[in-house]
């Protein structure tokens, strides 16, 4: 651990505390890829892994995929003369230099978040993400998860998500009428009793663990909580058949040996599901930042919340005109995604849509004083950025409708 504790130390000295990522590609074997994710055609294939489908962004999870490489998601922090270093391996070397020594002491999970962009030819199936109290029983984390459809590309041909049942289900308690079509295994007709949403470019929905959903084709931008577990309940979705090993992916053998399909059941949070107010509830539009130390500056651009809701994570867009800047000050350690534009953040280039040069690390040192956002381009400079658990104390939340 010696060495990548060296390694990590001469990189951030190098940066400056801010640390540059190399694309983490993930591939999945169960639908076609939406092909907008910037790679030369001939890279999606990759044979009995699948396709590319999603690339994930600072990560330090795992992609749990039934075949693959070992350190398949997770990202490489790089330097100048190529040196590199799992994004995992560096927090793991000394949590303290990039997450801070009081929020690494809270938080021994480090950044505990997982940001990733899915692209789909078609509607992701129907599935569940465990809550805390189930995944546990399999050792992971639970997936809460939210997501910001990204603007300027095509939305693909099903534009539309799937999310929880009909209220009848939840008010009549009828939460076994799901189970026949995880017993035949065999249609995508479970789809019959969940409600369908827009897919709106800029927008966004809220999922917490043990919702049901089926995300559409729209080119998705998505924060979460740092895991990968999930239990598919549609059999059938672009024409295939997905196996059913799938339904039990996060159960354990026992479980499924006593329970059998009921058993994914228990995954599913009935009350949210139902929630006839669930689009009130959970649609996320982007909510400006109060900012006092821009005020009425247009050069400074606008900076808005679009992943919130929660205290798992969060996450902002900034959008600067060309020529502006824009002070920044966190209460620690983020990570960048440059959507679109050119610039510069805490003096590293960063230019959106060129894989290598759109995404960084900036660490609690670097994070927690005054830097600055440039845009040095002739169009606006858009960027993401991304935050832990517990950072912003003043992320907004929904008011719940009724």
């Amino acid at each position: 651990m010696s060495a990548e504790r060296d390694l990590l130390h001469r990189l951030l000295a190098e940066g400056d505390g801010v640390l540059r990522c190399d694309p983490a590609w993930v591939a999945r074997d169960f639908l076609p890829p939406g092909r907008r994710l910037g790679l030369p055609e001939d890279a999606y294939d990759v044979g009995e892994r699948g396709s590319i489908c999603e690339r994930w962004l600072a990560s330090t999870t795992r992609a749990d995929n039934r075949v693959g490489p070992d350190d398949e998601g997770l990202s490489r922090v790089v330097g100048d003369r190529g040196e590199h270093l799992l994004l995992r391996d560096a927090v793991a070397a000394d949590p303290a230099a990039v997450l801070g020594a009081s929020y690494a002491a809270t938080h021994p999970g480090g950044l505990g978040r997982l940001a990733k962009i899915f692209d789909y030819a078609y509607r992701l199936p129907y599935h569940v993400h465990p809550p805390q109290e189930l995944a546990s029983l399999v050792g992971c984390r639970a997936k809460d998860e939210s997501y910001h459809f990204l603007p300027g590309v095509d939305l693909g041909r099903h534009p539309e998500t799937f999310f929880g049942v009909h209220p009848w289900i939840g008010e009549q308690g009828a939460h076994e009428v799901l189970l026949p079509y995880l017993v035949d295994w065999d249609s995508d007709l479970i789809l019959r009793h969940a409600r369908a949403e827009l897919q709106v470019s800029g927008e966004g929905f809220h999922v917490p663990s043990g919702v049901l959903h089926a995300p559409g084709t729209a080119l998705t931008l998505e924060l979460q909580e740092d895991s990968d577990v999930l239990s598919m309940f549609q059999a059938l979705n672009a024409g295939r058949i997905i196996s059913k090993e799938l339904l039990f992916k996060d159960v354990r053998p026992e479980d499924r040996v006593a329970e059998g399909e009921r058993f994914p059941l228990r995954f599913v949070d009935w009350e949210v599901n139902a929630d006839p107010w669930f689009y009130e509830n959970r649609h996320l539009t982007p909510q400006p930042v109060a900012d006092a130390a821009d005020p009425g500056d247009g050069g400074a651009g606008e900076e808005s919340w679009v992943f919130y809701n929660t205290t798992k994570y969060a996450g902002k867009r900034l959008r600067i005109p060309p020529g502006g800047a824009r002070r920044l000050c966190e209460p620690g350690v983020y990570s960048v995604f440059v959507w679109s534009g050119t610039g510069t953040l805490a003096g590293h280039e960063v230019r959106g849509g060129e894989p290598g040069r759109d995404e960084l690390v900036v660490t609690h040192e670097a994070a927690t004083r005054e830097h600055e956002l440039c845009n040095t381009g002739a169009e606006d400079l858009v960027v993401f950025t991304f935050f832990g658990p517990d950072l912003h104390a003043e992320v907004p939340r929904i008011p719940t409708s009724r």
